[in-house]
């Protein structure tokens, strides 16, 4: 087996349209699916961030139930250039930077929650490169 990227991951919300404002109004991700209740999904990039509410999926009989709690953590990448208007986007928008880390010369990455308290981080592209 050889995998080529995580294509999906998924959080669970409690507010179909606060999910709406956050990822779609304000980080600019296209809507590829909703259904009021249940789900949200999102285009990012080529991979799909998944938003359920987790109380309708765990009830699930077609799909195998899957669900959630607690806080979990994902990272968007942007190109290098976007870096610091994406975090000053999110400044305007009155979201607040928990952290900002410096991992090494030329590579940052900045924290913050979704309506949900999930950590999310943007990184530049080339994040994991070998920096050799």
């Amino acid at each position: 087996m050889e995998i080529t990227q995580v294509k999906e991951t998924c959080l669970y919300i409690t507010d179909i349209d606060h999910s709406y404002e956050f990822y779609h109004s304000l980080m600019g991700l296209p809507v590829i699916n909703r259904v009021d209740g249940r789900h949200i999904f999102f285009r990012a990039g080529t991979s799909v961030l998944l938003c359920f509410i987790a109380a309708a999926t765990a009830k699930d009989v077609h799909l195998p139930p899957h669900f959630g709690t607690g806080t979990l953590h994902l990272a968007f990448e942007v190109e290098p250039a976007d870096y610091e208007s994406s975090k000053q986007k999110l400044k305007d928008s009155g979201i607040e930077i928990i952290h900002e880390e410096t991992w090494r010369p030329g590579i940052k990455s900045i924290y913050f929650h979704d309506p949900d308290g999930h950590l999310l981080e943007i990184v530049p592209k080339g994040m994991w490169d070998d920096p050799d």
